[in-house]
Parts: structure tokens; C-alpha cells; sequence
């Protein structure tokens, strides 16, 4: 017997895997992202950091405002003091008039595409014609001494032609008159056409307004290093551009509203009663349950009462992009202080009418004190001085240290499930935008995702943090499957402009929080993922960072190139589907006839056998050589698997031949199992596979996205155990948004699906929640 080296036959199986994946399909998927992020410079390096020679500017803003409550509209006159820090020199300047998307003639009723249905509704119908008097009505537009300033409105932008370019490191004063309808955010109850972010929600039952304002002042459009004037047209769901700077802004309004606003409250002694300041200075000390500075009570007297006279409230915020206010008598205040790493006291407080009680006593004030506690663990310190939630209907909206959320119970006070879980995660998603992109301050004109989708992973983060098994909507990869699967022609990249993104909840929020996701418990690990983000955090606070600097600043500060997972989930729509197409199962052939045969015998047994044969040896009563054993021979009786001496003294004159090695390798009985698998959705990932062996163990094996960087339609893998395989499976923790997880077993395992008797419900089943039911059953079994 020649000597056979078992070390040869190992090689040959890792041999045959390597040579399989030489053969490159799609190169692409790890080549670096040169070509598709901008070149390093002076202002942005390579490590995603800002430059040596980073600048941005800055726009200071004085403001005096009145809402008139009568006929619903603000009048405004500001005074703007643009600082040029770049080392351009401007010609002119940019605003933004983000009220002109309310014109009559506005390109955003243009640019809707609308039909006729059958069955259409007023609301419907009424949105094919605007007749809403909307849009800024400019009084003037003067220089700080008084001079007129030629001007251009350019739909939602107005530029403004300087006397003189203005140098590098000059400002320029200027002062604008304006006035506006405000519009109703409802129509019939529903939401209507001239609706939005900002406006008015009317309460017929006691015939009084709440206001909820932003986009209410010309503001001035960012210029930077990337883009010049970022002067792209407001259409309505790309939000803002906007530049830092301080404000000092005074607002008059009926005397019996409260005001919430960003920033302190400058004037707090002359505005509230002496109760109400007991209650203040409780609030600020108070560091669990809210302190409630305006009630119930107070504002249902401020209701029936309506006072004409007026009051002007003072508020003060430094370093800020925007400014936002509410302002009704249906407000109910309460307070309560939050502790920051720095000593600082920062106060979590709401707004909101007695329609949105209990639910919003019970969560509000808390679930902003949460986002702030845990937000600021993520990232930075929330360095501003108070944080706001103020109630209106059916609503998210964000803005610095003031956000306006919806979610409200029924008449009768109870509420879904749904509704509770969606006022905490609205509060703590529309809180959470103060870091992102209050303070980080991306373009979310440009770039949506760069804050919802990086806030909708930290709000998922919160999430967990407020309950165990929270059911958070996005986050979690199995939340986004449906998404990736669908119908390409229906679905954008993440790296798509605002305006032009299909399903903008799944692209631009729920995919993007995903990939984080997956880069911080799979790609990453928890550890290295948190300090990069904490990094990139940190290193963007109050400047304006663009999407190659988050890119660069996860790879410098980790260590680990992700290009390849920036490359296909936010520049590709490609899925997530890796199957496992095959395993194969080998031994090292001992050599031992005692052994190999023994175990040849075994599987031969085991096989099936054709019908035919089976069939003949019940009907075929003698064959020929059981009749006449004559042509019997040798080979008749010869069995191969028979040891003999011969077949010992052949195994033992190769054992003789082998070294120690070889000898240990050849007896340790290790397995050999080849998996192969099959990337079918394009994405690549990491494989992560659940070996369960026959004792009832198991094994994790977590192989790292580059194994595909030969090959990307398909690679093999080796497995060596002392164990037998009894089944094995991919992605077992749903860690990468695999779309379909029955290729992901092996053996395949059937699906148990099931389906219901359908029988309609009553009217009253129908509407009820969970607390009006448990109610009736209550009621029900007391009169039993």
C-alpha cells in the first residue's frame, strides 16, 4: 500500500473552497468609496473630522412677533445680523420663505401629481383647487439704516442684492417686516392640504385656538464649503438648512396663554403668579415626578374667560439654528429638573390641553427627561438649557429645545396600546432631534436620513431603555425585511435627495436606523461602534457635517474599513438574502480497514434501496446460481469489506510511515462539513451560523463580511468539528435583515403557517381599545 498523508487530503478540501472563489463576479462591492465622496481639504479631512481651516457662519436675530388670536395670523419684524466667516466674498445673501410653499401658485401644489377617484372626498376635492391666502406678505426690506434693499422672491427663497460685496469676516444688519394667515391643520377633523408642520388646531367645543408655529420668519439659507447657498427650493418634505446664531425674540399674545418657546423664558417673574413661580423653583429641584406650574384648573378658567387683553413674553437662546413657539390658554404646564454630566440642571417640561389628559401627565414630561438622560449617554451632554413637548394633534416636529408631537386618548380617557407606545416614541424621537439635527447640524434639505435615520436608531436605543421587549417599529433588521424585498422600482437608496425618495419612512428613517443597528451588534461590536458615533458626535456638535464625514469618522475612530457596508446599504438597493445551498460532510479516511470498512457497511445499509430490487426478493422464488451452483465462482461469495490479514499488515506498514502529527490527525475522528452558500439579494454581510450538533450542543461561528471579496454570488466555508452535525443555520439571531430565512436552515425546515375562521365583529368590538373593553367586562360581570 503507497503512503497516503491524510495532511494531503485536508489541504485538498480547503484547496478546492479557495480556488472556487477566485473567480470574481462583482468587484465593486469592496472597492473603496474614492469616486463617490467628495476629496479631503483644509475644511474636512480624510478621517472625517472638521479642518484646520473649517468655518461656518453665523446669523444673530431680533425678533418682535404678535399672534393675533382674532384672525389668526402673525406679524413679525426682525432684525438679522449675518456674519461672513468664510473666505468668500458675498455679493449677495439667501433667505428662506418656507411660507410661500403656502401660495396659491406654489410649486408644491404644482408639483403634486393628483387624479379623480371615484369616491373622493371635500378634503380631496378641495386640494385639487388651493384657495388658501398663504405665503409671507413682505412690508420691507431695509438696511440697518432704514435704506430700502432691492430684492428678489424666488418662490420659497428671496435673495437680497448687497450695496457692496461683503468681505470675509464682515456682517451685515438688515430688517424685514412680514406678516402671515396662519393655516388650519385640520380640516373636518382631518388632516387637510394646507396642514403641515406648523399652523393651528381649532376646539369647536369651547371655541378656542392652539398654536403650534415654526417656519414663521424669513431665515437665512446656509452657506458653506460643500455647496455655496444651499438655496434648494422648499417643497415641502425636505426639511431645513439652517445656519447658528443667537436670538433674542419677544412674543405678544392674548394675556391668558402660555407660552412655550426656544429658549429661557427671559421675563419668567413678570409672567407667571406667585404660585406658579412656587411651583417653578419646586420643578427645578424636583428630579423624578413632574411638577405641575399651570393646571388643569387654571387653564379650563382660561378657556371659558378669554381674555382681550395681552402680554408679551421675552425669551432668550444662544447658539441655536431656529426658532419655533406654541402658544394657547389650554395649556397645562408641568416641569421637571434632569440632571447633565456637568453640573448643570436642565428642565424636561410639556405643554398640553386637558384633551390630551391622563396620557399626558403620565408620559410626556418623563419620556422627554428619558431622551435627554439617554441621549446625551450616546452622544454629548444636551448642552442647552430646557427641552420641551407640546401637545397638538397628529403631529411629529422637531426644533431647537421645543418639539410638537400628537398621540391623544379617547373622550373617555382610555386608550390603545398603540396610542401610549406611539406618544413615548413620538416624544422621545421629535426630543431626540435636538441632537440630531439641532446641534449636529446636517442638511436636511439635502439629506434626510442623516437626522431621522441616525434619531430613529437613537430613539430605538432609548427605547430599550424605558422597557424590556419596547415594541419599537424600526430599529430591530426583521423590522425593515418587507421593506428591502419589495419592488425595486418602488424603493430609492438611502443616498437619494429628500425630494425625490420612494416609501420615505422606510428610506430615509427605518433602513438607515437598520444599518446602524447592524454595524453596532454585528459588523462593529457594541464598543467600538459606541466610541465612533460618540466620536463623530462630539467632533460635529454645532457645525455642519455632510454624509462623507460620517463615513470617515466610523472607520477612523474604529479601525475597521466599511466601505464595502456604506457601498451597499446606503448607495445600492440591493437585500439581504444569503442562502445555504449545500453542506457537505467528510472524514478523514483513517485508513484502518477495521474502521473504514465497518463504517462503509453502515452507510450502505442505511441506503435506500430501488423498488425493483425489493419487489424481486419477495417474488423471485430461486435465481439461477441458487439452482445450479455450478456457475457459482469466487466473486459469487466475495465480499470487499472483509478485513483480512493482508489489509492489516498493509495498515500498519502506513502507520509505520507517518510522523506523530500525522498519527494524531489521522485518529482525533475530527468532521469536515463544506457549506456553501448563495448570495442572492446582492447585500453582502457577515455570516453568522448556529451549529447544532447530535449531542444536543451547540457552536456560533461569526465570519466577517471580506469572505466575499473574491466572490460575491457565492463562497464556501469549512467547518471542522470532533462533533456530528445535525443541523445548522444562518443568521439564527436575526441580526442581518435576511429576507427570507427558510434558505437559511439545513436541513431545510417546513414553515407552520396559519390562518383564522373570519367572522365579523360588532360595531362596538370594533371600535373599542383594550381599556374600554376591559371596562365593559368589568361593568358586565359586577351586574352579573
Amino acid at each position: 500500500m503507497g503512503r497516503k498523508t491524510p495532511l494531503f487530503l485536508v489541504l485538498f478540501l480547503f484547496s478546492i473552497a479557495l480556488l472556487s472563489q477566485q473567480h470574481t463576479t462583482d468587484p465593486n462591492k469592496f472597492q473603496q468609496l474614492n469616486e463617490e465622496l467628495p476629496t479631503p481639504n483644509v475644511y474636512r479631512t480624510a478621517g472625517g473630522a472638521p479642518g484646520h481651516q473649517y468655518w461656518q457662519q453665523q446669523a444673530d436675530y431680533k425678533m418682535d412677533l404678535e399672534l393675533d388670536d382674532e384672525q389668526q395670523r402673525i406679524y413679525g419684524e426682525e432684525t438679522i445680523t449675518y456674519h461672513n466667516n468664510s473666505p468668500d466674498q458675498l455679493e449677495y445673501l439667501w433667505l428662506q420663505l418656507d411660507q410661500n410653499r403656502r401660495t396659491k401658485d406654489s410649486d408644491t401644489y404644482a408639483s403634486n401629481p393628483t387624479s379623480i377617484t371615484n369616491q373622493m372626498s371635500i378634503q380631496d376635492i378641495r386640494s385639487l383647487e388651493p384657495d388658501f391666502d398663504g405665503g409671507f406678505k413682505l412690508d420691507f426690506v431695509k438696511d440697518a439704516a432704514g435704506n430700502s434693499l432691492p430684492h428678489t422672491v424666488v418662490k420659497t427663497m428671496m435673495r437680497i442684492d448687497l450695496p457692496q460685496p461683503l468681505a470675509p469676516g464682515a456682517s451685515f444688519t438688515f430688517q424685514i417686516k412680514w406678516w402671515y394667515n396662519i393655516n388650519n391643520r385640520f380640516f373636518l377633523g382631518q388632516r387637510a392640504e394646507d396642514g403641515g408642520r406648523s399652523g393651528y388646531e381649532y376646539f369647536p367645543e369651547d371655541g378656542n385656538y392652539l398654536y403650534t408655529i415654526a417656519q414663521f420668519f424669513p431665515r437665512m439659507c446656509v452657506y458653506n464649503d460643500v455647496d455655496g447657498w444651499q438655496n434648494k427650493q422648499f417643497l415641502g418634505r425636505g426639511e431645513f438648512a439652517l445656519t447658528f446664531g443667537n436670538y433674542e425674540v419677544s412674543i405678544t399674545v392674548p394675556a391668558d396663554h402660555q407660552v412655550a418657546a426656544t429658549g429661557e423664558l427671559v421675563n419668567i417673574k413678570e409672567i407667571l403668579s406667585k404660585k406658579q413661580l412656587d411651583r417653578w423653583e419646586q420643578a427645578r429641584k424636583e428630579r423624578i415626578n413632574p411638577v405641575i406650574i399651570v393646571t388643569e384648573a387654571e387653564a379650563r378658567e382660561a378657556e371659558k374667560r378669554k381674555s382681550k387683553d395681552k402680554r408679551t413674553w421675552e425669551f432668550s437662546a444662544q447658539n441655536v439654528r431656529d426658532f419655533a413657539f406654541a402658544s394657547s390658554r389650554k395649556f397645562i404646564w408641568d416641569a421637571v429638573g434632569v440632571e447633565m454630566g456637568d453640573d448643570r440642571v436642565v428642565m424636561a417640561m410639556s405643554m398640553y390641553p386637558k384633551e390630551g389628559n391622563p396620557l399626558w401627565e403620565k408620559y410626556s414630561t418623563k419620556s422627554v427627561a428619558h431622551t435627554l438622560k439617554w441621549y446625551s449617554h450616546y452622544t454629548f451632554d444636551y448642552p442647552y438649557p430646557m427641552a420641551w413637548s407640546i401637545h397638538t394633534d397628529q403631529i411629529g416636529m422637531e426644533y431647537p429645545m421645543i418639539c410638537f408631537n400628537g398621540r391623544r386618548p379617547e373622550k373617555d380617557g382610555t386608550y390603545s396600546e398603540r396610542t401610549k407606545y406611539g406618544l413615548i416614541s413620538v416624544i422621545i424621537h421629535e426630543v431626540g432631534h435636538n441632537y440630531f439635527p439641532m446641534i449636529v447640524n446636517s442638511d436636511e434639505r439635502q439629506w434626510t436620513w442623516m437626522d431621522e435615520g441616525l434619531n430613529s436608531f437613537l430613539q430605538y436605543l432609548a427605547e430599550q431603555q424605558w422597557e424590556r421587549n419596547y415594541p419599537s417599529r424600526r430599529g430591530p433588521p426583521v423590522n425593515i425585511v418587507d421593506y428591502m424585498k419589495g419592488d425595486k422600482s418602488n424603493i430609492s437608496p438611502i443616498m437619494t435627495n429628500s425630494e425625490s425618495i420612494f416609501q420615505f419612512g422606510n428610506n430615509a428613517y427605518g433602513k438607515p436606523a437598520t444599518a446602524l443597528n447592524i454595524l453596532r451588534e454585528t459588523v462593529m461590536g457594541r464598543e467600538l461602534f459606541d466610541y465612533a458615533f460618540k466620536r463623530y458626535s462630539h467632533r460635529w456638535m454645532f457645525k455642519h457635517p455632510t454624509p462623507a464625514d460620517l463615513f470617515r469618522t466610523m472607520e477612523d475612530a474604529s479601525g475597521i474599513d466599511l466601505d464595502w457596508f456604506w457601498r451597499g446599504w446606503f448607495f445600492t438597493t440591493d437585500h439581504t438574502d444569503i442562502a445555504i445551498e449545500d453542506v457537505k460532510w467528510f472524514r478523514l479516511d483513517s485508513q484502518n480497514p477495521e474502521i473504514e470498512n465497518e463504517l462503509t457497511k453502515l452507510d450502505r445499509d442505511k441506503q435506500e434501496q430501488y423498488i425493483g430490487f425489493t419487489r424481486n426478493r419477495k417474488e423471485i422464488e430461486k435465481t439461477q446460481d441458487e439452482i445450479d451452483r455450478d456457475i457459482r465462482d469466487f466473486y459469487t461469495d466475495y465480499d470487499p469489506l472483509k478485513v483480512t490479514i493482508l489489509d492489516k499488515e498493509d495498515y500498519n506498514t502506513y502507520l509505520r510511515s507517518l510522523i506523530p502529527e500525522e498519527q494524531r490527525l489521522l485518529t482525533e475522528g475530527k468532521n469536515y462539513y463544506e457549506i456553501t452558500f448563495k448570495n442572492i439579494g446582492g447585500l453582502i454581510m457577515p455570516l453568522i451560523l448556529k451549529m447544532e450538533y447530535a449531542d444536543g450542543s451547540t457552536e456560533v461561528h461569526r465570519i466577517p463580511a471580506e469572505i466575499w471579496r473574491y466572490r460575491s454570488d457565492q463562497v464556501s466555508k469549512v467547518f471542522v468539528s470532533k462533533k456530528e452535525l445535525s443541523r445548522v443555520v444562518l443568521d439564527p439571531y436575526l441580526e442581518t435583515a435576511d429576507t427570507d430565512v427558510f434558505n437559511n436552515t439545513y436541513p431545510r425546515q417546513a414553515k407552520i403557517n396559519r390562518f383564522e375562521l373570519f367572522r365579523q365583529k360588532s360595531a362596538e368590538q370594533e371600535s373599542e381599545n383594550p381599556m374600554q373593553r376591559a371596562k365593559r367586562a368589568k361593568d358586565k360581570s359586577g351586574t352579573d
